[in-house]
């Protein structure tokens, strides 16, 4: 013994000094992270910025010390200051057993591999947010968890997992798009209950965070059930992803891959920051604990928790380290704890646990606990306390009744021998049997297993309503309104492809219409017979046992007054078995009230009626009958909140009952009402007594009916024991009773949790080839669409629809919650496409055939909806054939819409053919004739066939007329003002198109909106063509008035579009015209156009540019740029470049002349990235545009034309720009006063206007060679070239500027032979030339010059007095009447030119 005191006090003493040590070390670590902290780079201050604030730690929350000396309580204090640190943390020996500390015992239930390799390893992607120096942080420490979480986005072969490049590339597309724009994928994330940070389309990832623990846990949950892969799925593939129909091994999705350790880790830290949070010890306790383990701390057991008040947050616990003399083994529980998983986070953390386990000091198990079944062996005697427990010997067998629940310290039990039942120990037992199916634990019986699929029927009214709107019902009665956009489809899909199933040949397709129309014709005349789906048979599930027998009531009128009635009505109570018409007996609810007792003033009047009887059946020893009744007089003295006296009312029950368990279900409903008062009055030794058993009857006891508030904290507690239990069975069982209880209460939104914990216990422990998940999932989609969130609704039914293949009722109701949940509710959504093609699979011969027809109909209205109408003609015939056994209406209808497919899809010729083939079969009614008729002028209009056409539209309105068919009529008065306007008849076409629009006026916009606003648009379009723009103008508003009110985007786009043209062809107005190309910008955003946008983007900013102000300017650059991104987004390096070059010339015109040449090289760049000489030709001629239309720096304009423009043009053989680029070069040389430099562009675009045959460009060139040779001094060839400019104009002269072409030109001659050829008498003559076209022309200022100018020659040179003072005289009067006082007839401006005009020079 003094050996081993002395043993322990060394033990103690070493333990000591390695605690001061390690506390030492700390202190010394966080003092050197102080002070070498080093500031953070910008991304890491977005980081820490979006972190929640770190509060204080409560000092009732530290763990307390083994010293508690005035420095050691400092460094803690400063410790908990520095939570997260920034500098990096020093290494020691113990990182690897920290490393180990922070594993989960239960992994994260992740789809797919991790995304990024181990940080440890050289040149390794460290996970998003952690930097290099925190990777080498040990995990224990804050340092060293990571802030955010990439999502790597991967698209594969859903069968394979083999990469699929085509859906990559468009998933990157679509990536790009949204990376600017991302308030969608916000939302999609928010729904995910992430944060998104940033898109990274070119490693096709995004990045988020979490601020939470709630955050993490359901994100994890939601990725780990597979809904992040689908959420994106449904929001980054376009629509025509979901109508594809490919082989299995083709089909592609896309995946999402995380890092599971980063996920963990991000979990971890945020619980820290939380507050005291759960782990696994190693000897397999769940203790809780406040701070990252590593810092010699140790965790509290679960058991030594504090009594606080209910409803408050997790309580403070003594978190005490390990007392000196504490063993190795609870020293091993210390060192390597594993954090829980989230939902085990958040279950464990209840307000009050009335357990006590500090006596149960047993080691738990390593190994995964079962539940048991069958038999088990006692392994000691046991007499039991009270008559509600099991005596038994040692070695006797016992019948588990229901289920053994792990964790739980009873379960109910039949004595083989005695046949007595009671509740059993169970660590007094020996289980002989465990349940190896997840399925058979978690539903115990039938009624149990049928659940899921009773809460999602779908019945056959619901079915028949569904299909009637995804089919297209409506244009079976409505006439078709024939629209310009359908009359003018362009045929993009391949006629060449044959349809599947259906050969292109008309005559094929003909010939099975009128095998189909044979078939029909014996059962026209016949009343149709409703025919029944066979949808009971797969949505009803198995009824509970004694459903139909008649429920147990009592009227206030049964003889209460009456003794002896009122004790045969006692003793109907006392059956001493369960039966049916009992169960609303045990589930009182305020309905059940109602019903079973039934003619009661009020609950007062019942309870005194129901003690009456309490007290017959105790005199007459009914103790059955009494404890029923005492169970409802506990009943509803708990629902007026006297829970003292429900309390002695229940105990009195269960004393009546005296260990009697013949009614199972009333013992649950006694126990779990009685525990659930000593919870609410926290009498903890009476929780004691009754709450385990409580629990054990909940959770063990198939099908149990009672349902009461109290009993979900019940299986609250219950599901914390079997988590400590450590299984995974009775965990799900739990899960699913707690669902099943707040569904049950109509309270959905309390069941999540709890369904997607069952859900993922299925995926990791079920069979795969269990029914009821899909039904699980559809309930969880049906919650997730009543809390709006439509992203996790659509995934969950793509998950559950993946589970198995579902059945017929299942399918359509995924087509229902889709269309519920469908982001754009005014378009049909084509995600129903999978589930209407599986509920078409999911038909077996010979059954549900009647479905076949609406369900082909259905595919048929989403193909063409989107546009495939050859794929719409495919399912509308196969949609033909399945209705062609019932004959009757449906099968016209069908043909009538095959028909208008065949229209839309520009065969208008078999559309007429299928038309007269059932107007031939007479099997029409009046109505359908009637949409015949319409229909056929339609084709008959398209084919060229006027007057057929009008006879058509005729029959169609007497048919609407007769019928009092106020929609048609307005329709076919449309159609018929269509008609006359394609024939040039606007007089009639204006006529029919007022009267359909007085009787669309009439009609509810909700109805006809579509079809009001093309009529609109229609007769606006009419009056602009006859110059009444007003009234076109009212038109075009009241349409997109029409629009807006019924919720159109599409209708109100094709409104604005029209009165932006108005605005800026028709009726010019700058204004307007800005307002209303905005409005249409923000109408392409709503229908997600980013095409659209951009060229709109593209156009406002051209129009605020021709503004010409500064603010003008301004908002022109704001929307070139925002075009700019989109272009970029969109791939488009032809839109970008020009984007580019427009913002260069907006900066060019803000005079911001450092930003010029910078855009201008960047548009350059993407230019000559495209590889393409034309777009580098046009960028380069553009860029030079810029400076050659300016006012400064003109000068750079040549280099552009020269030296880049030029070049490719030649390259390119693209002459007309060679012309183009020519002609510019040599006006600016000009103006530039570099005239020789001009000669040799003058003489190539000489050159080139002949080779083109241009005369046009052929005059020019000789004007302006004539012009350079003139400016430098070259007189003769300015005159030979100006004459042959004068010779190619046209002859006789037609307007005035070809006058006074002539007048300069020969002015400019005249001035050059006089001033530079020194011969005033060929002068004289080019200037007599000049004054006949001034006199032509009426100028009159041309001609005073004119004739000064000759008045001069004559007088000076020619020296003829007659002319000169007649040209004198003629000047004088021109003069005058200009107002003019003197002329001058010696021009001195020229005589520098002319030095032989100076007096007194040589001659």
């Amino acid at each position: 013994m003094p050996r081993a005191d002395s043993s322990g006090h060394l033990i103690g003493t070493w333990l000591k000094m390695l605690s001061s040590l390690a506390w030492l070390l700390c202190v010394e670590t966080v003092l050197r992270g102080l002070g070498s902290r080093r500031p953070s780079l910008p991304w890491q201050r977005l980081s820490s910025g979006r972190r929640p604030a770190q509060h204080a730690q409560p000092s009732a929350l530290r763990p307390l010390l083994i010293m508690e000396d005035p420095a050691e309580v400092a460094t803690e204090d400063l410790a908990s200051l520095r939570m997260v640190p920034t500098g990096p943390s020093g290494g020691s020996s113990g990182d690897e057993v920290q490393r180990a500390a922070v594993r989960s015992w239960v992994c994260w239930e992740g789809a797919g591999p991790q995304e990024a390799e181990a940080s440890g390893r050289g040149g390794a992607a460290l996970p998003p947010g952690m930097s290099q120096q925190a990777s080498g942080t040990p995990p224990g420490q804050m340092g060293a968890y990571p802030t955010d979480l990439t999502l790597q986005l991967l698209a594969v072969r859903r069968k394979s997992r083999l990469p699929d490049p085509d859906l990559q590339q468009a998933l990157r597309h679509r990536l790009r798009l949204l990376e600017n724009d991302s308030w969608e994928v916000a939302r999609a994330l928010g729904e995910l209950s992430a944060r998104l940070l940033s898109i990274h389309s070119d490693r096709d990832r995004i990045v988020v965070t979490f601020k939470t623990f709630e955050e993490i846990w359901k994100f994890s949950t939601y990725h780990a059930l597979g809904f992040t892969h689908h959420c994106l799925e449904n929001l980054l593939v376009e629509q025509a992803f979901w109508l594809l129909s490919l082989d299995e091994d083709k089909e592609t999705a896309i995946q999402v891959h995380v890092d599971e350790e980063a996920l963990r880790l991000i979990h971890e830290s945020l619980l820290i920051q939380e507050g005291p949070f759960f782990v696994l010890c190693a000897d397999h306790h769940v203790r809780a604990t406040t701070v990252p383990w590593g810092a010699e701390r140790g965790p509290q057991p679960l058991r030594r928790a504090s009594g606080g008040p209910q409803g408050e947050a997790t309580p403070a616990v003594d978190f005490s380290a390990p007392h000196l003399s504490t063993s190795s083994k609870e020293l091993a529980a210390v060192a390597t704890p594993e954090t829980l998983i989230p939902f085990h986070q958040w279950a464990l953390r209840a307000p009050w646990d009335p357990f006590d386990d500090s006596t149960d000091a047993r080691p738990g198990t390593p190994d995964i606990q079962l539940m048991a079944v069958g038999l088990a062996s006692a392994v000691a005697d046991y007499q039991g306390s009270g008559p509600e427990e099991l005596t038994f010997q040692s070695s006797d067998l016992i019948e588990i009744l229901g289920a053994q629940v792990p964790g739980l310290p009873w379960f109910l039990g039949r004595h083989m021998t005695s046949g007595q039942v009671g509740f059993v120990q169970r660590s007094l037992v020996s289980v002989q049997g465990h349940a190896s199916e997840l399925e058979n634990v978690i539903f115990l019986n039938e009624e149990e297993r049928s659940f899921f699929s009773k809460e999602g029927c779908f019945s056959e009214e619901d079915a028949r309503q569904l299909l009637r709107r995804t089919s297209g019902a409506d244009i079976y009665m409505v006439y078709s309104l024939d629209r310009r956009e359908e009359a003018d489809v362009e045929l993009q899909e391949g006629k060449d492809m044959p349809l599947p199933g259906l050969h292109s040949e008309p005559r094929e397709i003909l010939q099975k219409v009128k095998n189909v129309l044979e078939q029909c014709k014996p059962c026209h005349g016949y009343p149709e017979e409703p025919v029944s789906w066979g949808l009971h048979a797969v949505s009803s599930g198995a009824s509970s046992p004694g459903a139909e027998e008649s429920s147990f009531c009592l009227a206030a009128e049964d003889g209460w007054a009456d003794s002896q009635a009122l004790h045969s009505l006692v003793l109907l109570l006392d059956a001493p078995e369960y039966k049916a018409c009992f169960r609303g007996l045990y589930d009182l609810s305020p309905l059940g009230l109602s019903t079973m007792f039934c003619g009661f003033a009020d609950e007062d009047e019942l309870a005194g009626r129901l003690a009456q009887a309490r007290g017959v059946a105790k005199r007459a020893s009914l103790p059955v009958a009494l404890a029923r009744l005492c169970f409802v007089l506990g009943r509803l003295c708990v629902r007026k909140l006297k829970l003292s006296q429900a309390r002695v009312y229940f105990e009195e029950g269960l004393g009546a009952l005296r260990g009697h368990f013949g009614d199972l279900f009333l013992v649950v409903a006694l126990y779990a009402n009685l525990a659930t008062i000593h919870l609410k009055q926290k009498n903890r030794e009476k929780c004691g007594q009754v709450v385990p058993k409580a629990c054990a009857l909940l959770l063990g006891t198939p099908g149990q009916v009672c349902s009461t508030e109290g009993e979900a904290e019940l299986l609250r507690l219950a599901l914390r024991r079997v988590i400590g239990g450590r299984s995974p069975q009775a965990e799900a069982r739990a899960c699913f009773l707690l669902a099943k209880h707040h569904v049950r209460l109509k309270q959905p939104e309390e069941a999540l949790p709890f369904l997607e914990r069952l859900l993922l216990l299925h995926r990791a422990l079920g069979s795969p080839h269990a029914l009821w998940p899909a039904d699980c999932y559809l309930l969880l989609a049906h919650v997730y669409s009543r809390k709006c969130l439509p992203h996790l609704a659509l995934s969950c039914i793509r998950v559950s629809s993946l589970q198995t293949r579902g059945s017929l009722a299942s399918s359509l109701r995924s087509v229902d919650l889709v269309l519920r949940n469908a982001p754009q509710p005014h378009r049909s959504p084509s995600q129903v496409a999978p589930y209407l093609r599986q509920a078409l699979a999911s038909l077996a011969p010979g059954t549900g055939q009647a479905l076949r027809g609406p369900l082909c109909a259905s595919l048929a209205q989403l193909h063409s909806h989107h546009g495939q109408h050859r794929m719409a003609i495919y399912f509308m015939m196969q949609a033909v054939e399945a209705s062609a056994e019932a004959g009757g209406r449906l099968v016209v209808d069908y043909l009538v819409v095959l028909a208008w497919l065949h229209m839309l899809y520009g065969q208008s010729l078999v559309a007429l053919d299928i038309l007269e083939s059932v107007l031939d079969a007479a099997v029409a009614s009046v109505d359908q004739e009637g949409v015949i008729a319409n229909m056929m002028a339609i084709a008959l209009k398209r084919t060229g066939r006027t007057r057929q056409a009008a006879e058509g539209y005729y029959r169609a309105l007497r048919v609407a007329r007769d019928l009092g068919q106020l929609q048609n009529q307005a329709v076919v008065h449309a159609n018929f003002g269509a008609l006359c306007s394609q024939a040039s008849a606007s007089g009639l076409a204006q006529h029919y198109l007022l009267e359909a629009v007085k009787l669309f006026s009439t009609l509810p916009s909700r109805e006809c909106g579509r079809d009001f606003t093309q009529v609109l648009l229609q007769l606006g379009q009419l009056y602009t063509l006859r110059a009444l723009t007003q009234q076109a103008k009212c038109y075009y508003q009241w349409a997109f008035l029409v629009a807006v009110e019924t919720d159109h985007l599409e209708s109100q786009l094709h409104a604005v579009q029209q009165l932006c043209h108005f605005y800026s062809t028709v009726k010019p107005n700058e204004a307007q015209c800005v307002i209303y190309h905005e409005l249409q910008l923000s109408l392409a955003r709503r229908v997600a156009d980013k095409v659209l946008e951009g060229q709109l983007l593209e156009t406002i900013s051209q129009l605020y540019l021709s503004l010409g102000t500064e603010r003008a300017y301004r908002s022109a650059l704001d929307y070139t740029k925002r075009s700019l991104g989109i272009f970029i987004d969109l791939q488009r390096k032809d839109k970008e470049a020009y984007a580019w070059l427009q913002a260069g010339k907006i900066y060019y015109i803000l005079q911001q002349n450092e930003l010029v040449d910078m855009y201008i090289q960047v548009a350059q760049n993407a230019a000559l990235y495209t590889g393409d000489p034309n777009l580098g030709l046009g960028l380069f001629e553009a860029a030079g545009d810029i400076f050659f239309n300016g006012t400064w720096e003109r000068k750079k304009a040549v280099s552009f034309y020269r030296d880049r423009a030029l070049p490719l043009a030649v390259t390119t053989g693209n002459q007309e720009a060679e012309l183009r680029l020519c002609n510019k070069l040599v006006a600016l040389l000009e103006e530039l006063e570099t005239p020789q430099e001009g000669l040799e562009f003058g003489h190539m675009a000489l050159a080139l206007s002949i080779t083109l045959g241009d005369r046009l460009n052929e005059r020019v060139a000789y004007h302006r060679l004539a012009s350079l040779h003139h400016r430098l001094g070259h007189g003769e060839l300015a005159e030979h070239f100006y004459l042959k400019a004068l010779s190619l104009c046209n002859s006789p002269l037609e307007f005035d500027e070809e006058t006074l072409y002539y007048v300069k030109v020969y002015l400019v001659l005249g001035d050059i032979i006089f001033y530079d050829l020194k011969d005033p008498f060929d002068a004289a003559g080019y200037y007599q030339l000049a004054l006949a076209a001034a006199v032509d022309l009426g100028n009159k200022e041309a001609q005073m010059k004119i004739y000064t100018r000759l008045a001069t020659i004559y007088h000076n040179f020619l020296l003829d007095r007659e002319k000169s003072l007649f040209f004198y005289q003629k000047a004088r009067t021109f003069a005058s009447e200009l107002n003019i006082r003197r002329v001058n007839l010696a021009p001195q401006r020229c005589w520098g030119r002319a030095a032989w005009l100076v007096p007194g020079h040589p001659s």
